[in-house]
């Protein structure tokens, strides 16, 4: 059943995770965790980012990790005066390792998180932790900690700018003419196979797709070209292994490219 084989990778990417060499030197010896300011944005929200920045070589991982990937988790209870915080992830990267596929970031992370105040007079505290894995020949998973009052006359960061530059295009920025759903029910779950009318991304393109429904996961897709059309198919199961609805307008696609990558939001029935 896929529901075993989810069960055997993600046991073999656990493996992968706990070199006895590596974790005898902690997570905290292979990535430290600052946070960047970038000041005040014209709405009145503050600008900051998470940066990550790991040992020469070694990886993290995005928020849809690939099957051997570890997927980040944050905490934010500890912050204060914090009404909304909004995650702007730069493009990541492909990795293959040991038959398996990846999706992250070597070497450094700057991860913009644009913050909205409850009361705009009052400082704003950015604390909690994230979970995350890093690899390189094996894989650590930690948690970090982090504890910062914002800086409200902070100047605009290069290093927040080029982050944001770095993020996917829109579907209008890329060009994408529709996108549409098709789903067939399976023995253990749901197939979808996505046609998205877009111009090339360049080179191999790849697609991640992700359900919008923290309970279901999607298998690596298998990505072709259709002349202009881009076809992502894909297995979604449940973690309960019950039966489940698929809301086509949660659904997000990810198409990586050589020259960009192309975020798109909700696909419909066709």
């Amino acid at each position: 059943m896929k529901l075993l084989w989810k069960s055997t990778v993600a046991a073999l990417a656990t493996t992968l995770c706990i070199g006895a060499p590596a974790l005898a030197q902690g997570v905290d010896n292979l990535v430290q965790l600052e946070v960047l300011d970038g000041g005040k944005t014209t709405n009145g929200t503050y600008q900051g980012a998470l940066r990550l920045t790991l040992k020469e070589g070694w990886k993290t991982y995005w928020r849809a990790p690939g099957d051997a990937g570890i997927p980040p988790q944050f905490d934010w209870k500890g912050s204060g005066n914090i009404a909304d915080i909004a995650i702007t992830w730069p493009t990541p990267h492909v990795f293959d390792q040991n038959g398996f596929r990846s999706v992250g970031y070597v070497d450094q992370l700057v991860l913009p998180v644009e913050i909205t105040p409850k009361n705009p007079a009052k400082p704003v505290r950015l604390r909690g932790e994230m979970d995350l894995g890093v690899c390189k020949d094996v894989c650590v998973p930690g948690r970090l900690g982090f504890d910062h009052t914002l800086d409200a006359q902070a100047t605009r960061n290069p290093a927040i700018a080029a982050a944001l530059a770095q993020r996917p295009f829109s579907e209008r920025e890329a060009g994408v003419a529709g996108a549409t759903c098709h789903l067939t029910p399976t023995a253990d779950g749901m197939q979808i196979e996505a046609h998205i009318t877009m111009p090339s991304a360049g080179g191999a393109e790849f697609a991640v797709i992700e359900p919008g429904n923290p309970e279901l996961w999607a298998s690596q897709p298998k990505t072709r070209r259709q002349g202009n059309t881009l076809v992502a198919s894909s297995e979604v199961i449940s973690a309960s292994g019950g039966p489940f609805a698929l809301d086509r307008s949660e659904v997000r696609i990810t198409v990586l490219g050589a020259n960009h990558a192309v975020d798109i939001k909700g696909c419909s029935a066709g």
